[in-house]
């Protein structure tokens, strides 16, 4: 019965999958004219100065006479996540086509394979636990939105840099160390690297209670962080975040740093980059886009995969849980 059920939603989930794919590929460019050519920046333009990074750099002695600009960071920026995108594409095993072929064939796929599927299935479940907090807590009055903005183009920039920072910080040190730390049995500095990047396929993880409560304390601080430390959002933020910190967190835990940077890179600058294109477009603002028929077809495009992608998880937990019954 379960085969069946996961057989008959793979062609459907693969077409889903296939499309959010293509949208990813396609927001590489668009947020690239959204920096450079469109019309969202005010009096602010990609030539706006970056004078913190040129502190940073003085003060470790590189570049000191530089200059950088908005469109320079941006440009690193775009260029990280392209290698990142193109690593989850390819990789570790198979590329992301073959998986496809594999669910539709077959109706499975082995996680271990490539980073891609799993990247896409679990930013869909995220954005459809993220809309069902956001109905739960408007339907009680708690709003969740973003107080204040500066210029779009910078806050756009801040989106675009925010998932290295954040992933860095609470995946790589608060999640990743604690994991190296509970799970390791020996210590050298590549192996340490190596559980960083990936912590399920590099340490013996037999039992994962420990490493879901890391994750789950985390995902709280990292959803506290952005009431806390004044990043402009209201208190109804907490709960999407810290669901966003739990499930990328565990992302991180199973598939790797590059999957979960990749998510919270979805998050931010997948979906604000169609968003600020259908603002510059139609000129009117971030507000008013994410209320046009465009962008709200691609959130329904996300919470239909999430909620296929949930049937499928609790299928496979079945199937796994009775074929170990049967083995007892």
């Amino acid at each position: 019965m379960e085969n069946k059920i996961i057989q008959s939603l793979g062609i459907p989930f693969t077409a889903l999958i296939s499309i959010i794919f293509l949208l990813m590929i396609s927001s590489f460019p668009i947020g690239a004219y959204v920096v450079f050519n469109s019309e969202i920046n005010d009096n602010i333009t990609y030539e706006y100065p970056m004078g913190n990074l040129e502190s940073i750099l003085s003060e470790i002695g590189i570049g000191s006479s530089m200059k950088f600009e908005l469109g320079d960071g941006f440009i690193l920026l775009w260029s990280i996540y392209l290698i990142l995108f193109t690593i989850a594409i390819l990789g570790p095993k198979k590329h992301f086509i073959q998986v496809l072929q594999s669910i539709i064939s077959h109706g499975k796929y082995e996680i271990k394979d490539n980073y891609m599927f799993p990247i896409i299935k679990w930013f869909s479940i995220l954005v459809l636990a993220s809309t069902i907090i956001i109905f739960a807590q408007e339907f009680f009055g708690i709003s969740t939105e973003q107080l204040g903005t500066s210029n779009d183009l910078i806050q756009f920039f801040d989106l675009t840099l925010a998932p290295l920072v954040e992933e860095f910080l609470f995946r790589g040190i608060l999640i990743g160390i604690p994991i190296f730390l509970l799970y390791s049995n020996r210590f050298s500095f590549q192996f340490f690297i190596k559980s960083l990047w990936r912590p399920w396929q590099n340490l013996e993880i037999v039992e994962k209670r420990k490493g879901l409560f890391v994750i789950v304390i985390v995902g709280i601080v990292f959803g506290a962080s952005h009431i806390i430390f004044g990043e402009g959002w209201s208190a109804g933020k907490f709960a999407q975040a810290s669901i966003g910190g739990i499930i990328i967190g565990w992302v991180y835990f199973r598939y790797g740093f590059a999957p979960a940077i990749i998510i919270h890179w979805a998050t931010n600058y997948f979906i604000f980059s169609y968003g600020y294109l259908v603002a510059d477009l139609n000129q009117f603002t971030i507000e008013n886009a994410f209320t046009h028929p465009f962008v709200s077809m691609i959130e329904i495009l996300l919470i239909v995969t999430g909620i296929i992608s949930m049937i499928i998880l609790v299928t496979n937990y079945i199937m796994e849980k009775r074929c170990i019954i049967e083995k007892e």
